[in-house]
């Protein structure tokens, strides 16, 4: 079994050679325009690679983008075993990595919020004063 330092390494190359097949659009799959892949994570067997993606437009399009991963998975498969040297390839498993959506509804919430506060504020130093 690779050390968790290796495995991390692995997770970082098959994520990068994978994002770099997408951009320069070594997979003609339409479905698969304006997507990023988020995060890989192998497993201690070098059995499966679980890759997460997320796609510009937002889990609108996650059902697309998920059967046009699927429908290449043997494809992208073959080229990541040419370009990371393992003994034996990984299976991939796609999921759909709901965190950047999350995290504009967050950074939305607390826009929200500091247009709230300023309101807020004056209010209490016009209280601060009154005493």
């Amino acid at each position: 079994m690779p050390s968790k330092l290796r495995l991390q390494r692995i997770n970082d190359r098959i994520r990068q050679e994978l994002s770099e097949m997408i951009v320069k659009q070594e997979i003609h799959d339409p479905r698969l325009a304006g997507i990023s892949i988020t995060e890989v994570s192998v497993d201690r067997e070098l059995a499966y690679a679980e890759i997460y993606i997320s796609a510009v437009e937002g889990s609108a399009r996650s059902k697309e983008v998920l059967a046009g991963m699927e429908s290449a998975s043997g494809f992208i498969r073959r080229m990541l075993a040419e370009r990371v040297d393992l003994r034996s390839f990984p299976r991939l498993r796609f999921h759909w990595d709901p965190t950047p959506e999350r995290a504009e509804r967050i950074e939305q919430l607390l826009y929200s919020l500091r247009q709230e506060k300023p309101a807020a504020e004056p209010e209490s130093s016009e209280t601060d004063e009154e005493q």
